[in-house]
Order: structure tokens, then C-alpha cells, then sequence
């Protein structure tokens, strides 16, 4: 006889086992799913970690293609929360040390130049991302010409520059073009070893390069450079809200490889090419661009009367050098690869346009950048009009130096944006000693309290108690804290 509930007493317990397997093996796959994505993940990031650590180029191609590879080095440590896009070189460079009695370099050019440049470029960075807006961050290097390592090394290294003793990329006794080895030790400011700045296209751990003189302050954020070296311009024919010299917009699908702005007041009659200003460079690193300057600079090329290759890039002021070997190797050798930029808002000099002196705020004469686009009927902007919120970067020539505490107070129009432009560096100067170093803050408006507590008593709401009087002697000298200046 069968026991039907013993049996419908086993199929339930059949049942429930068949269930409870079941469960066991959800719970199982679910386990082994988890352990899965969380390898997976930790090898991501540890491969990711590691391409960011290393070095390399920072395109999968040339970088003279143009075509944007997958292995940009993109950052992997946040900032505030933030998530950088990328971290940009910035590099300077120390090719001598100041002689004494050297107009407006006496020393505060390398040390004092260098931290407040430093602080301009931290301010308008992802660090200062509440203000600024800016998504990417910064590395400072200086490339330094061995025989400035004594006055270069202790002045920037404690700023938080990464030190690079370079020496010139050629010897003169390897330029086998004779003229330009004979001539080239003379030309420009610095001779051969104005070359030493081309050693920052080596610096391919980086996307994108900014190469500026220490006597230049940011004072607006450069992303939209940045996105289009890195991305490419845009695709609707527009310039992507950069101010691109004579309004032009920036060509699709083109490569951008540098960014650099022009010195017109170089110019003169039946100039071919203008050169470009030396302070100011966007580059995209390379070793095979290095070294292509590299063999230019062997091969030397520069023909007396017409320039490199002859092909009338000089001469001019520097066009030995670095002012003239850029606009031949982006307009000439790889034209349509390098981007001139609107000198009134990039590398603003507060420069007369034309070229007869300007009287009563009156100008005179015809522009000096008519030559290259005679479609513009002789209009030029005149830099020195210019809004101060519109400049991204300033650099201190015809200003002259903040440091030589000029007050530039006349009701001029070559003043006027000078006077501003000093200012902003006294600005940025004290940010970094209050709000950086902890120092403390004094009201503008005490001329006692500003003697008392920072030295200085001249013109206090302008030069912040840094000034003691008009002139190079009465400037004050930063102090760097005996912790360093490293500003991160």
C-alpha cells in the first residue's frame, strides 16, 4: 500500500531542494559576476595609472598629421572633485644669468617674474576652478641653458619648476650654413641659445605645450586652445570662440599643431614675413618636429637679405633664431598647421598698429600688418584699446617691466593699458603672498600700514606696499618661504 502523503511528502521536499539549488546558484554566478567587474576594474585603472606615470608621445601619430590618437595621456587624479581633461606643460626658459646694470633685469626677472607667472597660470586653472572655470591643470619647467643653472636653479626650483638643463639643440661649430653660423651668436637677444626654447617640444608626456617668457601673465584661462589641439577645430566653420588673428575662422579638419602670435613691430617696407613674437607659443610636443628643427638648424639655411631658406622669413629682429625659424616651419615647410592668433587678446604688448608715432591719443600712419591682408583696406585694431577683461595674456616689452616700479599714471593711450596690466601683476603678486604663503593682508588705502607691514609706501593702491619708490631701485623683492613656493 502507498503512503500518499509520505510521497507527496518527498516531491515537496524534492521540490524545496530543486528550489533552494536554485538560489544557491543565483547567489553563486551573482558572486563570481562581482569578482569579475572588480578585477576588470582594478586592471583598468592600474593600466590607466601607468600611461598617465609614463612618458611618450601624446598622440598615437606624428603629430605632424594632425590625427588625434587614443593615447593622450589623460589625468587620473581629481582636483577638487574635479576631474582634469589633461595636464598642460608650461615651460620657461633661463638661457643666461643678469649681468649687473641690465636694464630692468637685475635678478627679479627670473625669481619674481617666475612666481607671479606661476600664480597667474595656477589662478586660471582647474585649481582655481570656482573662478576660473578652467578644466585642465599644470606642470612648470624651466629649460635651462647650463650656464645659467647658477642663478636659475635656486631662484625657480623652490617656486615647484622642474628643472631642465638643456643645451643648445645645434653647436655652432655643427651649422654648416656659414652665414648663419658666423652671424647667429649676435642676433636677436640671446644669439644661439634663444634655440634652447624648441627643446619644450620634447615634452610629449604632455598634449599640448605653453611656452612663455618670464616677463608674461595670464590672466584668462587658454581651454578653448587646449580643446582645439587636442579635439580639432570645429566643424562648422566657426572659430570656437577663439580669437583668431584678422577674425578668420579656424579650418575644419585641419590639424593644429601650434598657436603663436606675430611681432609686427619688426616690420619694415617690403617685409616679406612678419616673425613671430618670441614670448608667446601653443605647441603640440613632438620628438619628430624637434628634431626636424634640429636638422634645419644643422643644415642652416638662412640666406643674407631674404632669411631661412631665402624665402623671406628675415631679416629682422631675431629672425636667426626662434622669431624666425617658427613662421618658416608653420607658414612655410607645414603651412595650414600653425594658428596666428590676435595679439591684442593673446601676448597683448599694448603695441602701436601703425607705423607713425601716436600724438593726443591720435594715430598716424598706415598698419603695420597691412602687407599681409590688404583685403582689410589699411584697418587695424589698435591693442592698446582694448579691454583689460579681454586679454588672456599680457607680456611686459613696451610696458617695460612691473618689477622697475614705473607707475605709467599719464592720461595716454600708451599708458593707460600698461598701467593696467602692471597692476594686475602687483594683484596676482599679492594674492600669492597673502593667499598662498599665508602673509598678511593690508587695506590700500595706508600708506603707513603698507610701509610697516610690506616695506613699501609708493602709490599703495597701485603697487600694494612693494614699491618704495618710483624706479627699479624702490622695488621690494619677493620672499620666497623657507618651505619653498610650491604653490600645489
Amino acid at each position: 500500500m502507498v503512503n500518499l502523503n509520505s510521497r507527496r511528502g518527498a516531491a515537496a521536499a524534492a521540490r524545496h531542494h530543486d528550489h533552494h539549488g536554485c538560489i544557491t546558484r543565483l547567489i553563486q554566478g551573482f558572486v563570481a559576476f562581482t569578482v569579475s567587474v572588480i578585477v576588470f576594474g582594478y586592471c583598468y585603472f592600474l593600466s590607466s595609472s601607468i600611461a598617465t606615470a609614463g612618458g611618450g608621445s601624446g598622440s598615437g601619430t606624428d603629430a605632424n598629421s594632425g590625427i588625434r590618437g587614443s593615447s593622450i595621456r589623460r589625468n587620473t587624479a581629481q582636483v577638487n572633485g574635479l576631474q582634469p581633461i589633461a595636464t598642460i606643460g608650461y615651460a620657461v626658459t633661463v638661457s643666461g644669468c643678469p649681468k649687473e646694470g641690465s636694464r630692468g633685469d637685475f635678478g627679479a626677472g627670473i625669481s619674481d617674474g617666475a612666481a607671479v607667472l606661476k600664480h597667474s597660470i595656477h589662478l586660471n586653472s582647474i585649481h582655481n576652478h570656482a573662478q576660473s572655470q578652467s578644466l585642465y591643470d599644470y606642470q612648470m619647467y624651466a629649460l635651462v641653458h647650463p650656464e645659467a643653472e647658477s642663478c636659475a636653479r635656486p631662484a625657480l626650483e623652490p617656486l615647484g619648476y622642474e628643472i631642465l638643463l638643456r643645451d643648445v639643440p645645434v653647436p655652432l661649430d655643427q651649422i654648416e650654413g656659414q652665414f648663419l653660423r658666423e652671424k647667429v651668436p649676435s642676433n636677436g637677444c640671446c644669439g644661439e641659445k634663444e634655440f634652447v626654447k624648441l627643446h619644450a617640444y620634447t615634452l610629449t608626456q604632455h598634449p599640448a605645450v605653453v611656452h612663455l617668457d618670464l616677463d608674461t601673465l595670464v590672466l584668462k584661462p587658454m581651454d578653448r586652445l587646449y580643446d582645439a589641439m587636442i579635439n580639432g577645430a570645429p566643424k562648422d566653420g566657426s572659430s570656437g570662440g577663439i580669437d583668431v588673428a584678422f577674425g578668420d575662422p579656424l579650418v575644419a579638419n585641419s590639424p593644429i599643431n601650434a598657436f603663436f602670435t606675430r611681432d609686427y613691430n619688426m616690420n619694415h617696407a617690403n617685409m616679406k614675413h612678419a616673425g613671430a613674437q618670441g614670448g608667446f607659443l601653443v605647441l603640440r610636443p613632438s620628438q619628430e618636429v624637434y628634431d626636424e628643427f634640429v636638422s634645419i638648424i644643422r643644415k642652416g639655411d638662412f640666406r643674407q637679405g631674404s632669411g631661412w631658406g631665402g624665402e623671406g622669413f628675415g631679416p629682422f629682429y631675431g629672425s636667426m633664431t626662434f622669431q624666425g625659424i617658427i613662421p618658416y616651419f608653420y607658414d612655410h615647410l607645414h603651412p595650414g598647421t600653425g594658428v596666428e592668433l590676435n595679439h591684442c587678446v593673446y601676448n597683448n604688448m599694448a603695441d602701436n598698429p601703425r607705423d607713425k608715432p601716436t600724438r593726443n591719443d591720435i594715430v598716424s600712419g598706415h598698419c603695420r600688418d597691412g602687407y599681409r591682408r590688404p583685403d582689410k583696406n589699411d584697418q587695424c585694431e589698435d591693442c592698446r584699446s582694448r579691454p583689460l577683461e579681454d586679454v588672456v595674456t599680457t607680456h611686459f616689452t613696451l610696458c617695460q617691466k612691473p618689477w622697475e616700479c614705473l607707475p605709467q599714471d599719464g592720461d595716454r593711450i600708451q599708458e593707460r593699458l600698461c598701467r593696467k596690466f602692471h597692476g594686475e601683476w602687483y594683484r596676482v603678486r599679492e594674492d600669492l603672498e597673502t593667499n598662498i604663503w599665508g602673509r598678511k593682508s593690508i587695506p590700500l588705502t595706508n600708506a603707513d600700514e603698507a610701509k610697516k607691514e610690506r616695506g613699501g609706501g609708493y602709490q599703495v593702491s597701485h603697487f600694494r606696499g612693494y614699491c618704495k619708490e618710483h624706479g627699479k631701485k624702490g622695488y621690494i623683492r619677493v620672499e620666497i618661504p623657507s618651505t619653498g613656493g610650491s604653490l600645489q
